[in-house]
């Protein structure tokens, strides 16, 4: 059952979506710094462990077997199957912050989003965009994998364009201190601050 927090007015669920490489995460990290109320919640996921990660922190390891019982017993909020792995947010993640007041930010994929947005109606959703041409110049410098995967990864990212609408707000991300700056408005008036706060960006 979830916690008596969890449906506390002022405390909404934040998602960040859009395809690889739109720059969900860079956005996130400018604007975090500016709302102490806001927190990232940990995801789950069946990837194996690397050197250096920490359980409860850079994400909460499951195995499949447990991963998947977690999500017959309804554990989680939303999951998905991204590439051989799964990835989820346990509802217990969420009901954690809200008991310690945060207001729970998720960056997911579309899928897992749309999914977060019809299981929590007061959820705030934002789509980043970007042109697909430089969605393709990121996925291509950064990526290490074959041909093959780069290309499932592009196309992956235009049918997730197509989706953008979906989203309760559209940020576009062509500049990052600009989109920034929109990201922070739209949770700063999620969270009942005055707009005139929101125009003005944390020094970085």
């Amino acid at each position: 059952m979830a916690s008596s927090t969890a449906n506390e007015p002022g405390l909404p669920v934040f998602v960040v979506t859009g395809p690889s490489g739109a720059g969900k995460g860079t956005l996130i990290k400018l604007v975090l710094p500016r709302f102490p109320e806001l927190e990232v919640a940990v995801s789950a996921t069946t990837r194996p462990q690397r050197p250096g990660e920490e359980d409860g922190v850079h994400y909460w390891f499951l195995t499949r077997d447990e991963f998947d019982r977690r999500v017959e017993r309804g554990k989680f909020l939303e999951w998905v199957d991204y590439v051989g792995n799964r990835y989820g947010t346990l509802r217990s993640e969420i009901e954690r912050l809200r008991a310690e007041g945060k207001a729970p930010l998720l960056e997911l994929e579309t899928e897992g989003a749309l999914r977060v947005k019809r299981r929590e109606p007061d959820a705030v959703t934002v789509f980043v965009n970007a042109p697909v041409e430089e969605l393709e110049r990121r996925l291509e410098e950064r990526a290490t994998e074959s041909s093959g995967v780069i290309d499932e990864r592009i196309e992956r990212a235009r049918r997730q364009l197509l989706e953008r609408d979906l989203f309760d707000h559209v940020v576009e991300n062509d500049d990052r201190e600009r989109a920034a700056k929109e990201l922070a408005t739209i949770v700063s008036r999620a969270l009942g601050r005055s707009g005139a706060r929101a125009g003005t960006m944390a020094p970085q």
